[in-house]
Order: structure tokens, then sequence, then C-alpha cells
């Protein structure tokens, strides 16, 4: 299905509510339709996803990604990174500051102390050129300008979003730059595997199964402090499957500094870049599941500790801790933490990053 044909949908969204006109640059909604006849509804203003509809055990439909139903709704969002885009520097850099060839750097900041997600004004929040490749992906294109949010260098910016017959959908990204810079691109999906509603359902019967052994403890400013910890014996281990609220409210430092869950996870990989298992989510109620397969070597684990009754799509509310978002990610703050993963890009190298967010029931 492209976004050119008007059928009936069943996100029930409709493309003129998300037609205007920003900064001389079009908006439009798009959906995409598989065999099943399953979506995934998104537009090109900071590629913002406002729909994912498939069905439960027992065959009902319903959003399982929090969103808004008008363009309107996306840019005036009370929360700016709903399911949407990051970059170029997705999650935190303390105090906004970095070296990068000898030279410091300063970032806006605008979470506390610390540059979140790309500054004040990242990529969330950019109007992207896309092009329909076939009924199942579009492409998006970005041309984010030398100086952007105080970042380095020119980069040109390449996703992809395809919607495959087996529920999958599969997010591709792709950045070159002409002047060294650093990058970490993510998508901040806040999924609601429940069934957005009003109020959507809290997160806390949810089962969550995270591939990784360690986790990255933060400060008070969600800054990690540097090490890098085993989960075993700690509120952060979901290596085998727990519940998230089996242990969110534990009197635990890192869960305090966290207002829950809202940590980065050390995946683990047999090989450096290598598409692998990263997570499982299941819904005990709609018995609905998703599983996160991904390149990156981190898993930001986000439970919506700081939703708080956002009004949404087609009069749905978001409460606290009613979605939960796994952003696949480099670290937070690597350029300040030498033994993480680099984020540097030069000039002839590609950035790519794939993916992949498979939905199902059981």
């Amino acid at each position: 299905m492209t976004n050119s044909v008007e059928t009936q949908n069943k996100c029930g969204l409709r493309r003129e509510d998300f037609q205007t006109t920003v900064n001389g640059k079009h908006t439009d909604l798009f959906i995409l339709r598989n065999s099943k006849g399953n979506e995934v509804a998104f537009t090109n203003y900071g590629g913002a996803i406002v729909a994912i509809m498939v069905p439960d055990k027992n065959g009902k439909y319903a959003n399982v990604i929090q969103g808004h139903d008008s363009i309107q709704g996306v840019i005036n969002s009370e929360e700016p990174y709903l399911s949407r885009l990051i970059g170029r520097y997705g999650n935190r850099i303390a105090k906004g500051q970095f070296q990068l060839h000898g030279k410091h750097y300063q970032l806006a900041t605008n979470d506390g102390p610390n540059h979140l997600h790309g500054g004040k004004a990242g990529f969330n929040v950019k109007v992207w050129d896309a092009t329909q490749v076939n009924d199942h992906a579009v492409v998006l294109k970005y041309t984010s300008p030398y100086g952007d949010e105080g970042f380095s260098g020119e980069v040109e910016v390449w996703v992809a979003y395809s919607w495959t017959d087996d529920d999958e959908l599969i997010i591709k990204y792709r950045a070159t730059t002409n002047k060294k810079t650093i990058i970490n691109l993510t998508h901040h999906g806040f999924f609601s595997l429940a069934g957005d509603a009003d109020p959507t359902p809290d997160v806390m019967n949810v089962e969550c199964q995270l591939n990784a052994d360690f986790f990255l403890p933060i400060d008070n400013t969600s800054i990690p402090t540097g090490e890098i910890l085993k989960v075993e014996g700690t509120p952060f281990d979901f290596r085998t499957p727990h519940t998230i609220g089996e242990r969110i409210n534990d009197d635990n430092e890192q869960l305090k500094n966290g207002t829950g869950y809202d940590h980065c996870y050390v995946l683990n990989k047999p090989e450096e870049g290598e598409l692998t298992f990263a997570a499982k989510l299941h819904e005990p109620v709609s018995g609905r599941t998703m599983e996160v397969y991904t390149t990156e070597p981190g898993l930001q684990l986000y439970t919506g500790n700081f939703e708080f009754g956002l009004k949404g799509y087609h009069g749905t509310t978001y409460p606290k801790r009613s979605a939960i978002c796994l952003e696949a990610q480099h670290f937070p703050d690597t350029p300040n933490h030498p033994y993480f993963p680099s984020v540097v890009l030069n000039p002839g190298e590609v950035y790519e990053q794939r993916t992949v967010y498979k939905f199902g029931v059981e």
C-alpha cells in the first residue's frame, strides 16, 4: 500500500490530516501494509511512527505504538521524541561537551546539565525527504548541515522503513560525512503492546527479556559513570523473562537515578556489527509479543517514567509508564569514555545500522 491510494485502513488515519508545509518542506502520511493487512503508518516529520496495527491472540486489532493522529499533534506534542528518529546523537552527552581531533565542542544542554537526543532541534523535528520504494518500504533522507546543533561536518543520512509479511518492522540507517564527526542514531518507539487506549494500560505486567549480561550504571543526571556492571543479582537482570513491575520500585540507587528503568544494556554479541537477538516483550492479556534484533552494541530500556497522560492517537492518553522503549544504539556519553565502542565517523566511511522489531502473539 502506498501513500498515494486512499483505501480503508485499519489505523483510521487520513493523509490530509498529515499534509502541511514546514520551513518550505511538505509533510505527508505513509502507510505500509503487508499481505496480512497489518499496517505501519508514519510521517516524514521526524520519521514519527504514528500507528502499528497488529492483532492480539483473538484477532482483535489495536495500535501498539504511541503517536498522534495529525501533523499538528506531532509537531506540538508534549513528548518531542514520541516514536521518532533521533540524531545526530541519541541519548546523553555529559554537559554537552566532548573533544574531537583536538577541538573542544559545546552542544546545547537540553536535559538538565546534559545534551540529549541531538539537541533542541534534532532529527526528531526535521522534515525528511521521503521516497516510496515499493508497497512495503519508504526511504527517508536528510542532510544535516555543517554545524547543525553544534556538531561538525555535513552529514547525509538515509533511513529506510520496511514492513514484511512476517510482521517485521525493519529500520535501516546509513550516514556519511565530509568531516570527522560523531554519530549515534536510533528510533525512539514508545511501544504499548496492550494497545493504545484512554488511558493506555501501564506496562507493569509486560514480560521483558534482554540478551545482555552487563549494563551501564548512571549518575543522578543519567550520565554513565563509566562502569560496566554485571546484571546478575540486580533488578536489571532480564536474561530470563521478568515483568517490568516486579522490581521497578525496589530500593535501588540505579532505579532511583533513572526514576525507573532508563539504562543502556551491553548486548551480548558474538561478533561486532552482527544482527543478533536483543530483546523480547510479551504482554500477557493480549498475547502480543515483540522481538528486537539489532546490529548495535547497546539497547536503552526506558519505561516511560516521565510520561504524564499526554493525549495521543484518536483520543488515547499515555500515562506514566504506559510504554516501553527499546532504543538500539551505541552507548550514552561515548565521546567522553574512550573504551566504549567508537561513535566517530570519518570521511569515506559509512555508518550503518539495522534494527528489526518483529510482532507476534503467543
